[in-house]
């Protein structure tokens, strides 16, 4: 039999071994030319890379060869990414990733760890349990494993509300699922609504509740919306509370929502996708006191932890809560294997087949050490102030918010725009500096204004950085 189709397919023995050895060196040669580009975006037209693509074969009839592949995919992919690590890349919560991050990726793909089952991942499977627990320590939670790595906030979301929402069945069965409700602040993340879609509720199972001007859930509010729904006779089973909007950064007082949650009976839940960031800051810490009392929370390691895509994590409080939804297949995780103290961690997740995330992060916390996180985690915050009291202090632009983390919205004054209309100036200014590869804007809503956005999660950002940018856009202001 011809076993010439294997070539390429994957490394085996010491042949297979040199092989990748020869091709991940050429591999890392064009990342690193890459690196070193000034542009972060090269500005080509999205019907131009489109028309590139489509001139290349699919699944050509004879195979173009590894080391082929590799130089068209830095052609038509790579020289056309977007550059992570530029200092004005700030549009979103969209991190560049330590070294260590990067090299954990190479032996998570090479290694190809499936995490549902101990035969699959023996050693990943210890690993992800210890990174687990030791989260928990961060946290304030009680010793133990509860918890498991996720695709991300939105996954981590559904987790939380599909365990209250089991939780409710089982210890308020005389409530029909059309009286449940799920209460959370109306600048929570899309997620929430998303989940409750997908868990068989209508939009009107999810209230939102009004924000202060910080971005944060009015208590007083949300009080009173818990009472009105006992008169009502409905049943609130989850509140979710957010720590880190992910446009303001604002941190809901999760002390005074847990309070309510305990009154009331409801689970908490709290999204700290981005606001997990603080566990590991020396000087902001205290902004998530009472993270401890709840119930589940979201962790996203691909944000200001400076994790390649994709890593997070949902921690559970009660173990006792897996019960809820754990479930035993004779194939994967049978009820045998548990009894005898062998980890399945498919029991623990939504997601069978997962990857082992989870090295990332340890190898990252190992690499740079507490100090050296929490001194990261702590520039980024002081110089989203810095940056927020220049802007406060400018006559061209306007400060929309008080920063909590690490995001700056701000706008040009009206009467610097001079009668022009502010959205599409703000859009033509954030769309030109991005297609000149000078940076990328965030573009939101405040108040029913158009606003730009600056996430400040770059460590390598500098408060020059932005004041260049700063001035550039009065520059562009003027030209429009």
């Amino acid at each position: 039999m011809d076993k010439n189709f294997l070539t390429g397919v994957t490394s085996i023995g010491s042949a297979g071994a040199e092989q990748y050895r020869t091709l991940m060196k050429e591999a890392v040669d064009v990342a690193a030319n890459w690196l070193v580009g000034e542009k972060m975006f090269d500005g080509i037209p999205i019907a131009m890379l489109r028309a590139e693509l489509n001139t290349l074969d699919f699944l050509p009839e004879q195979g173009v060869g590894d080391l082929q592949a590799l130089h068209e995919a830095n052609t038509y992919f790579l020289k056309h990414a977007l550059q992570v690590h530029h200092p004005l890349c700030s549009a979103h919560l969209h991190c560049p990733t330590t070294i260590a991050s990067q090299l954990a990726e190479v032996l998570i793909n090479v290694s190809n760890q499936s995490m549902d089952s101990w035969d699959q991942s023996p050693s990943a499977t210890l690993f992800e349990e210890y990174i687990i627990t030791q989260l928990r320590k961060q946290i304030g939670y009680p010793v133990g494993d509860a918890g498991v790595f996720t695709s991300g906030g939105t996954q981590s979301n559904f987790m939380g509300l599909l365990l209250a929402r089991e939780h409710a069945k089982r210890h308020f069965s005389h409530y029909q699922q059309s009286e449940l409700v799920v209460i959370c602040s109306e600048q929570a993340h899309f997620s929430v609504q998303q989940s409750m879609l997908l868990l068989g509720f209508n939009d009107s199972a999810t209230i939102a509740i009004a924000c202060d001007d910080g971005g944060r859930i009015i208590v007083d509010k949300l009080a009173s919306t818990l009472q009105e729904l006992k008169t009502l006779g409905k049943k609130a089973f989850a509140i979710i509370a957010t720590a880190g909007t992910t446009d303001t950064g604002a941190i809901d007082d999760i002390n005074a929502i847990a309070t309510l949650a305990n009154q009331y009976q409801v689970w908490l839940h709290i999204d700290a996708a981005w606001g997990g960031i603080l566990l590991f800051s020396q000087k902001y810490r205290d902004r998530l006191l009472g993270i401890e009392l709840a119930d589940s929370i979201s962790l996203d390691f691909h944000k200001q932890f400076l994790q390649t895509i994709s890593c997070g994590a949902f921690v559970l409080k009660d173990a006792a809560n897996y019960e809820l939804i754990r479930r035993h297949d004779d194939y994967l995780n049978p009820i045998e294997d548990e009894l005898e103290g062998v980890p399945n961690l498919v029991a623990k997740s939504i997601q069978t087949t997962r990857r082992f995330d989870a090295l990332k992060l340890w190898m990252s916390f190992r690499s740079l050490g507490a100090k050296n996180y929490a001194e990261m985690v702590d520039y980024s915050i002081d110089l989203a102030q810095q940056v927020a009291t220049y802007i406060d202090s400018s006559s061209t632009f306007e400060l929309v918010n008080s920063t909590q983390i690490a995001s700056v919205l701000f706008r040009i004054k009206s009467e610097v725009l001079m009668g022009k209309d502010s959205t599409l100036v703000h859009r033509f200014i954030a769309q030109l500096l991005f297609e000149q590869g000078n940076a990328n804007l965030g573009i939101t809503r405040r108040d029913g204004k158009t606003t730009l956005k600056l996430t400040l999660l770059n460590p390598y950002t500098k408060i020059i950085h932005v004041k260049a940018l700063l001035a550039m856009i009065e520059r562009l202001v003027s030209q429009y």
